[in-house]
């Protein structure tokens, strides 16, 4: 054991003496005997101490229990409790005090080195506890400082992104509008050519031929335009549900006329309508846009006089729409890709396309609050499911 210098605070002169003797033979330097708990804190302020041996009840205005919480709160060293009480009362006074171990009297000598080598031990490992403790805390005040800086500058990169996101936007926006004009009198020229051709001019077929490569390569790019103004406003979260009632025929017709119009590998569109209403209530905008790139792909990508089938119907207030084609299908380990961005399957071929189409539906169909499924197999065609809920 340690030699320790130990204050005695005893206010029985017989009992501190044979204390002393017996702290003592373990070698221990005794610094004093104090018979108040005023005189041992005079004596602590003196010197230093290692460990007090308190007794409980003491003469004067401190007793024991009181002149331990001032050791603790002051001087932070072991207190050991001497007192020759054993009752509940006593021990849980003792114990509200936190004290590091105490000796019932009378004591005997192995007792008494086993209670203060407790002490000591338990001190020493308060002490490591507590240090640990603050460490952590300085850690943790550190980490939370640095991540207290990392959000400012998280926030400051993110508000310049969007910055620079509503910048690209606008871009977008005004050149693909600023190209929209142009295009619309280039359509009307080559439509006014074949007009022209069709009146007798000698060179009919070929004014007929390039007029349609030029209304062919118009509408491609204007499509293409179209999207990305679409995915302009969807980075901008400008895509709104805007309901409206409308004829369900007059809607569906306008969608196949457009896509017979375009359709040049003489593919069949066979339609199938079961339990339609007249009139839906539904984003008109939204619909075409998921009807409109659907079929479209289904001809698109359908073999030479290939067929497709479309069917409606409604029940329960869902519409389900089914396109089916027989075309080149979709590899399986690309079909995650699939609503990608200018994702294309690597089977396209020269097929032209933009790779933006499947990503429109998905968008739409999701601000539509609907539900899309595929399957599809290369070299055998695809079987795309739409189900929309309508008012």
């Amino acid at each position: 054991m340690l030699a320790l210098k130990i204050l005695i605070v005893e206010d029985d002169n017989v009992s501190a003496l044979l204390l002393k003797k017996a702290l003592e033979k373990n070698h221990h330097e005794i610094l004093g005997i104090a018979a108040t708990g005023e005189e041992a804190l005079d004596l602590m302020d003196e010197q230093q101490v290692d460990l007090v041996m308190m007794d409980i009840n003491l003469g004067g205005q401190l007793d024991g229990i009181k002149t331990t919480e001032i050791i603790n709160e002051k001087y932070d060293i072991p207190v050991v409790y001497l007192t020759a009480s054993s009752d509940e009362e006593t021990l849980q006074k003792i114990a509200g005090t936190n004290p590091s171990a105490y000796v019932i009297k009378p004591f005997n000598i192995r007792e008494l080195n086993m209670m203060i080598e407790l002490a000591i031990f338990k001190d020493k490992k308060e002490k490591e506890l507590q240090k640990l403790n603050n460490e952590l805390e300085e850690k943790v005040r550190k980490r939370t400082a640095d991540l207290n800086e990392a959000n400012k500058e998280l926030k400051k990169a993110l508000e310049k992104e969007r910055e620079i996101g509503e910048l690209k936007s606008r871009i977008v926006q005004n050149v693909s509008h600023g190209f929209k004009t142009p295009l619309t009198s280039i359509l009307s020229s080559a439509q006014l050519l074949q007009i022209y051709a069709e009146k007798g001019h000698p060179m009919k077929q070929k004014l007929v031929k390039h007029s349609r490569k030029i209304e062919n390569s118009v509408r491609s790019l204007n499509s293409l335009l179209t999207s990305v103004l679409f995915f302009g406003k969807a980075d901008a979260n400008k895509i709104d549900y805007k309901p409206s009632r409308f004829f369900s025929a007059a809607f569906f017709n306008e969608v196949l006329d457009v896509v017979k119009a375009n359709n040049d590998n003489n593919v069949t569109i066979s339609t199938h309508f079961n339990n339609v209403p007249k009139t839906i209530k539904s984003d008109t905008e939204l619909l075409y846009q998921v009807f409109e790139n659907l079929l479209s792909n289904a001809v698109k990508y359908s073999k030479e006089n290939g067929h497709v089938n479309f069917s409606v119907e409604v029940a329960d207030e869902i519409m389900k729409a089914t396109i089916e084609d027989d075309g080149i299908g979709i590899p399986a380990k690309e079909q995650s890709q699939l609503f990608d961005r200018f994702f294309r399957a690597k089977n396209v071929g020269i097929t032209e396309g933009s790779g933006l189409g499947l990503s429109i539906v998905k968008k739409c169909v999701e601000v539509l609050k609907g539900e899309i499924h595929v399957s599809s197999e290369a070299g055998k065609g695809s079987v795309f499911i739409v189900n929309i809920p309508i008012g």
